[in-house]
């Protein structure tokens, strides 16, 4: 009977060593949450070094907003005593969950008019070092990621086989065409030969025929980049910017159409033709 119960035990054990090899459980404990202190009448922000995808916040008596895709605002809201006391919600412990691209972060928020000022910060920074590595579906390459790929390829000295164009004393360079992963990017330059300052009004990127006649159905797709390393309103003389797409095709007879327009009523507009050829060519990004 000994040797049965025995037998029985250690079978136990090990089924569990198994299912917990297979099975892992993860969790994060309360206490083990950084500690973030609300006041009535303080307002924290977090921000994040990623645009932040998703926010929860556990408690009805605290709000948050976005003022700004990276920063997440929170403070207390006014709410009826009596409802608290009947539903259970004081307020006074909240989990505030924020989701990166890339990172998941959770914070202990309490919320105690008691605390020394001190202790109070109105601005946390989301160290990405103290936070949950997270892998977001349709998420290859993070904004800060795509930032420093574009820096790098800013670096490298312009390709002079590329597409360029001139126009009202405007040339306008394709200077690089790089892929990494599921990306293209495209490194592109402007010089302005004239005295004028030229105020950007519009960057487009359209894929159109290679030829259009009146008899033909004239088919134009416009592609948004996911990044664009610069906002850069106007240019004196010389302006350079990478622009990040996900990655795309079109056919051979087809022109990815790059397209700058001025402010003024009669802006000059100048437009850069970018063959299929240019985009299968392109090298991978150097690390």
């Amino acid at each position: 009977m000994r040797k049965l119960l025995f037998f029985l035990a250690v079978t136990l054990m090990a089924a569990g060593h198994s299912y917990a090899q297979k099975f892992p459980v993860t969790a994060t404990k309360l206490l083990d949450l950084p500690v973030v202190y609300l006041p009535p009448n303080v307002t924290v922000h977090f921000i994040s070094p990623e645009p932040i995808q998703y926010v929860d916040i556990s408690t009805k008596q605290i709000i948050g907003d976005l003022p700004v895709k990276n920063i997440l605002r929170i403070r207390h809201v006014l709410v009826d005593s009596l409802k608290v006391h009947a539903f259970g919600d004081t307020g006074a412990d909240a989990v505030v969950t924020i989701v990166g691209e890339k990172f998941i972060a959770q914070y202990h928020v309490i919320s105690s008019p008691n605390v020394v000022a001190g202790a109070i910060k109105t601005d946390i920074e989301i160290d990405l070092a103290e936070v949950r590595p997270l892998e977001v579906r349709g998420v290859s390459l993070s904004q800060p990621e795509l930032h420093q790929y574009a820096l790098r390829l800013l670096a490298q000295k312009p390709e002079k086989h590329l597409q360029h164009t001139s126009s009202f004393g405007i040339k306008a360079n394709l200077n690089h065409v790089y892929t990494l992963g599921d990306y293209i990017f495209l490194d592109i330059g402007y010089e302005n030969k004239t005295n004028l300052r030229y105020d950007i009004d519009e960057l487009r990127f359209k894929i159109d025929d290679k030829k259009v006649t009146k008899a033909s159905n004239v088919q134009s797709i416009e592609i948004k980049p996911e990044f664009t390393l610069f906002d850069t309103p106007f240019f004196k003389k010389h302006y350079r910017n990478v622009f990040v797409f996900k990655k795309f095709t079109f056919p051979g007879n087809k022109l990815l159409h790059i397209e700058l327009s001025e402010k003024q009523l009669s802006g000059r507009i100048i437009t850069l033709q970018v063959a299929y050829s240019d985009i299968l060519e392109a090298d991978t990004v150097p690390w």
